[in-house]
């Protein structure tokens, strides 16, 4: 039997958004690998992000309540949900605590301006042909709720390391028979920041910043390209106890389209017109890249299979413009399989005309035979 999500994390069915994620703040602190090393606590870390994912996400949660399934699991009813570790990939929760605790890498000089983070962000050709407003879910070091990013308790000050005396590094000297050897390395206390706190905030340990999942809106501008970039000043990793926060990165990834394919600002697609058409030349409509675009491209008279037809300015739109790059249509011409009697008629006086040489017509049993010969 599936476990109780609401079970895993600690919290009743009614908890609302602040305190799922203070239960899940503190629930990871407790079970994370890089401070618990009992055998199952990667397991079970697994586990609480897994519920985090779907209780602090709305819709998730709704369709949670109300199935008692996990959306997107085998045998999930309700609409399908999103795969975020898909489209956004690299940041999962177990990364950003992994930075709060240290990585395990013992007491380096911590940076304390935040550090720029990067998502990806799948659109269609559509889209990137309109612009869209799109919401962003992914995690990060965000500052504290409860110190407002101070990193303090009430009462508590910010005061100068004992140990280095404010300077970050500490010296010590080594005895050796070739005489007395100095080797300056960060102050452990303070990690190099030359400041300790004093009475720091518990749901923080004195950062400033806890792990959080955000959720922000992006407008993606019109004609944007393929691993194009947007910087989101600000909504990168926030530093610590109010240092300047990283920025957030976006990269565009278009998906491929079923009928464009996409060059620069110009389109190309596939039409396939009959050969009377190619012979004689007509006009034709398709759809263009917008909802209810209609094209009308015009196909010469003799027109070869494989030409391409260019119509102007029906392309996408240049990026942040409203000029737009052309439309190259690739003429594929269909030749009949088969004829009726009239047909063949008409097209066998055309061969005459031309003087061209033809099969004579054969019957279905020449036909029948034909076939059991090989």
């Amino acid at each position: 039997m599936a476990k109780d999500l609401y079970e895993i994390l600690g919290v009743n069915k009614s908890a609302s958004d602040d305190e799922i994620k203070k239960a899940f703040r503190k629930k990871a602190r407790q079970l994370h690998p890089d401070v618990n090393k009992a055998p199952d606590a990667e397991d079970r870390f697994k586990e609480l992000n897994e519920a985090y994912d779907v209780l602090s996400d709305p819709a998730k949660r709704a369709q949670y309540d109300r199935f008692g399934t996990i959306p997107g699991a085998p045998g999930a009813a309700g609409p399908q949900a999103v795969d975020f570790e898909d489209l956004f990939g690299g940041f999962g929760m177990g990364d950003i605590f992994s930075s709060f605790f240290g990585g395990g890498a013992g007491r380096a000089t911590v940076r304390r301006e935040g550090r720029d983070m990067g998502v990806g962000l799948r659109i269609t050709l559509e889209e990137a042909a309109a612009g869209v407003h799109k919401e962003i879910v992914y995690d990060r070091l965000a500052p504290c709720p409860d110190c407002k990013g101070s990193g303090l308790a009430e009462g508590g000050s910010e005061v100068t390391c004992p140990d280095c005396n404010g300077q970050g590094r500490v010296v010590t000297v080594q005895h050796t028979i070739l005489g007395d050897m100095q080797a300056a390395s960060t102050c452990s206390r303070c990690s190099g920041s030359g400041k300790i706190i004093e009475n720091p905030c518990p749901e923080c340990e004195g950062q400033g910043r806890v792990p959080d999942r955000q959720r922000i809106s992006v407008d993606i501008p019109v004609g944007i390209q393929d691993g194009q970039q947007l910087r989101l000043s600000g909504y990168g990793e926030a530093g610590i106890r109010g240092a300047a926060a990283g920025d957030l990165i976006v990269t565009i990834r278009i998906e491929e389209h079923e009928f464009f394919e996409r060059q620069g600002s110009d389109l190309h697609c596939s039409t396939v017109i009959s050969m009377v058409q190619a012979a004689l030349g007509t006009q034709i409509e398709i759809d263009g890249i917008f909802k209810d675009e209609k094209v009308k491209v015009t196909i010469p008279e003799g027109c070869q299979y494989g030409q391409v037809v260019h119509v102007k300015g029906y392309g996408m739109p240049k990026f942040r413009s409203e000029a737009r790059g052309d439309l190259h249509v690739h003429v594929e011409v269909r030749i009949p399989s088969r004829l009726s009697k009239a047909e063949r008629g008409i097209l066998e006086k055309l061969a005459d005309e031309m003087g061209e040489n033809v099969s004579e017509a054969r019957s279905p049993l020449q036909k029948l035979r034909d076939a059991f010969n090989g």
